[in-house]
């Protein structure tokens, strides 16, 4: 478990900070499914004690990161193609719909706006290479659009699953042979929004959630 390269935890807010530390460290493929996250080591690398550690690891397990098990600890859980396939995108499929239908008439100007500085950054981050921050931007654009549409249930649920979906943009996105495809994708889902017809939305909103499944192995496995 040693010599991860993981930073050093700062004093304040200490559970929050390792959870985002053992996050990266997962989303990025540092840590990949099945590594054995043991408290002990874990502390010693980070430099905070194990209380803080054993809160993060239960926070990464209800955001589907982590799985704990009796007697053996916990390790990063991965997701086969499948399970994202028949079960992640069926779910975001549903509850972005609903969403961004909602949305669409609470939408003003500046939030448009804001999107589509999303987009232009998300051009900027393709063309630098920087996979983290264009998964950043993904997750960003459609939480922005969930929130707006004032549905609770669909932010708490998108909250939910978002560490996941961003474990899996972030595992894709330099897989694209173009990564600027990605900002394209939401450049077009962006103008169908601007152009307001709902049922256009919302077949766009299932186009583009299936697009982003990369042609991978059912036995694949997203950390």
């Amino acid at each position: 478990m040693s010599g991860l390269g993981l930073r050093r935890v700062p004093s304040l807010s200490r559970r929050e900070h390792v959870a985002e530390i053992l996050r990266e460290a997962i989303t990025s493929g540092r840590l990949k499914p099945g590594d054995r996250l043991i408290e002990l080591d874990l502390a010693a690398e980070l430099g905070t004690s194990r209380a803080p550690i054993r809160e993060a690891l239960r926070q990464l397990e209800q955001e589907g990161l982590v799985a704990s098990y009796p007697y053996r600890g916990s390790e990063v859980l991965g997701v086969s193609q499948d399970e994202v396939e028949q079960v992640l995108v069926p779910i975001r499929i549903t509850l972005e719909r609903f969403a961004f239908g909602k949305a669409l008439d609470k939408l003003t100007d500046d939030d448009l706006d804001a999107l589509q500085g999303m987009v232009d950054d998300m051009l900027a981050a393709a063309s630098a290479g920087e996979a983290e921050r264009l998964a950043d931007l993904d997750i960003r654009f459609h939480e922005l659009v969930i929130t707006r549409s004032e549905q609770r249930h669909c932010l708490q649920m998108w909250k939910t699953i978002q560490p996941r979906v961003r474990a899996y943009f972030r595992r894709d996105a330099p897989a694209h042979d173009d990564p600027a495809e990605v900002a394209r994708q939401h450049q077009e889902l962006l103008d169908v929004l601007r152009g307001g017809d709902r049922d256009a939305v919302l077949d766009a909103v299932e186009r583009h959630i299936h697009i982003h499944l990369a042609p991978r192995g059912a036995g694949d496995d997203v950390g």
